[in-house]
């Protein structure tokens, strides 16, 4: 059967929770383990966890940690190093941490992340890697940073929270909410308060399905310019 081990994936990005980033780790990571005679007897995930997150950080790392201080697995798979960390000092330091509990760390791509301190070739090649993780990391964020002047340039919206009536189901309330802070031909318009307690009554749910406030309308309607 081989030895046990578990396995460890890490993306960065919403997008990548939703995409393929967690099916191609695991893919590479069995594939590998199956090759050479190692068994999973267990995953850990951080979802939306950014690779210059330290280890105090990452709840799935650190419940990997406290599982395999627990007992006798002492292999971790992961699908590369920049998994584990794309900062080459953090990567290190979690390195480290596996060391001192006597645990070996596998890439996927054939690495011992884990080689012992006394083959100076080995580890030159460990951080070779890291440093090519990290200056990648560096390279993305630039480039996302620019796409997104360019996008924000063209008036377009291109990150951040999505805002209420983008989701499914919020554009009929948004339209309540536009059509209650109209100011009606002759009288008053209604209050943040007063919108919000019609929508209550109304049994209109908010986006996180509680109630709502008059500062829930209120941040909504400035964004609408009807504040």
């Amino acid at each position: 059967m081989g030895r046990n081990c578990v396995s460890y994936l890490r993306v960065s990005g919403a997008s990548q929770i939703d995409g393929d980033g967690f099916t191609r780790q695991r893919q590479a990571i069995e594939r590998y383990c199956k090759g050479n005679e190692l068994r999973i007897v267990g995953e850990f995930q951080d979802a939306g966890v950014s690779g210059t997150n330290e280890l105090c950080d990452r709840d799935g790392l650190q419940a990997l940690i406290e599982r395999i201080a627990g007992n006798h697995v002492r292999v971790v798979v992961v699908e590369n190093a920049s998994r584990l960390a794309r900062d080459l000092m953090i990567q290190e330091t979690i390195l480290d941490q596996f060391r001192k509990l006597g645990v070996t760390v596998l890439g996927a791509d054939g690495t011992d992340l884990t080689v012992s301190d006394d083959n100076p070739t080995l580890v030159l090649i460990r951080q070779i890697l890291g440093a090519v993780a990290q200056f990648d990391k560096a390279c993305t964020v630039a480039k996302l940073k620019t796409a997104r002047a360019r996008i924000r340039n063209r008036g377009e919206r291109c990150d951040g929270r999505k805002p209420f009536g983008d989701r499914e189901g919020e554009a009929e309330t948004l339209e309540r909410i536009k059509q209650l802070r109209r100011k009606p031909r002759g009288a008053q318009r209604l209050t943040f308060e007063q919108v919000a307690d019609k929508l209550n009554r109304e049994k209109r749910p908010t986006r996180a399905g509680g109630a709502w406030t008059k500062g829930s309308v209120h941040a909504i309607c400035k964004r609408l310019e009807l504040a």
